[in-house]
């Protein structure tokens, strides 16, 4: 199924197929289920170049992210699709009580979105245990890379620390910038995804897709500068209310017993890739009408 969307996609000479999950009733059910087998999590400007993209785009995440898993789920059940791969998020976890977060550590979801990927996650689940639809679910962990815009308002952290420091501004940090995240490239990513959607012992299971690395924000800002090659300067401004989430990294042991899957792509090597991609590419490097990287990562 994935192979032969990838090629139809590469034949009628797209690079992107923007899909509205809440509008499958104007779909067919069995193109849909063949969607379902690579419902990768691309809505937020992450794509592989080279790669066609199955952008699941909608404004309101309640509607994707809950409503139109429920949709492809169905889709999928109609069809008897060979496997659906629903890419969850870490974000789920909120403030772990153990570091690294395994994937059978409760989930206390502080965020809008983090309900909304919980409740699109418990509906798989719903699905597999009630009507067999073959799922697997890959939690990412602060996906970034090549193909990751800063124009696009859902980049994250990294891509607008890129922007800021291209454009000779500085990088703005809520808070100490002690606060950690687990930064994972986005060829780990969509690797450990496709072995999610053909590995048989993936069937039913959640995996975390990180590195097992914890990054302090402050650490990211000066990488980043290294990565352009430039003094950047950095600004700690006040705390926000929804910088909530003091610590993160994952274990990412499962998916390297179950996968056979490890990033193969360290945290340097990556924005050193991603700076190359930012200066040779013709957007804008700041983002329009918002005040550039005063950002902490979701």
């Amino acid at each position: 199924h994935f192979r032969a969307l990838v090629n139809e996609l590469h034949a009628r000479g797209s690079d992107r197929f923007i899909l509205d999950l809440t509008e499958c009733a104007t779909m067919d059910s069995t193109f849909l289920g063949v969607l379902a087998g690579l419902a990768l999590k691309l809505s937020n400007g992450t794509e592989k170049p080279g790669r066609p993209v199955l952008e699941l785009y909608n404004p309101n995440a309640f509607a994707t992210n809950i409503g139109g898993t429920l949709n492809v789920l169905l889709a999928a059940r109609d069809s008897k699709v060979d496997r659906v791969v629903y890419t969850g998020s870490t974000s789920i976890y909120g403030n772990p009580r153990s570091i690294p977060i395994n994937e059978d550590d409760p989930p206390v979801a502080l965020s809008p979105y983090a309900v909304s990927k919980l409740g699109g996650e418990l509906y798989c689940n719903a699905f597999y245990e009630n009507y067999g639809v073959p799922v697997s679910v890959v939690r990412y962990s602060n996906v970034f890379g090549v193909g990751q815009r800063p124009d696009n308002p859902y980049c994250g952290v990294i891509a607008k620390f890129f922007a800021a420091a291209i454009d000779g501004k500085p990088l703005q940090i809520h808070g100490d910038g002690e606060q950690t995240r687990d930064y994972t490239y986005i060829d780990d990513a969509v690797d450990a995804t496709l072995l999610a959607a053909i590995r048989p012992r993936a069937e039913g299971e959640v995996f975390n897709v990180g590195t097992g690395i914890e990054t302090s924000v402050n650490d990211l800002a000066a990488k980043i500068g290294r990565a352009v090659g430039v003094d950047v300067d950095i600004v700690h401004i006040d705390r926000r209310d929804i910088d909530n989430i003091r610590r993160r990294v994952v274990n990412i042991e499962k998916a390297r017993r179950m996968l056979r899957w490890s990033p193969q792509v360290t945290l340097s090597t990556g924005l050193e890739r991603t700076a190359g991609w930012m200066r040779s590419s013709t957007f804008d490097a700041a983002e329009p009408n918002a005040t550039p990287a005063a950002l902490t990562p979701s």
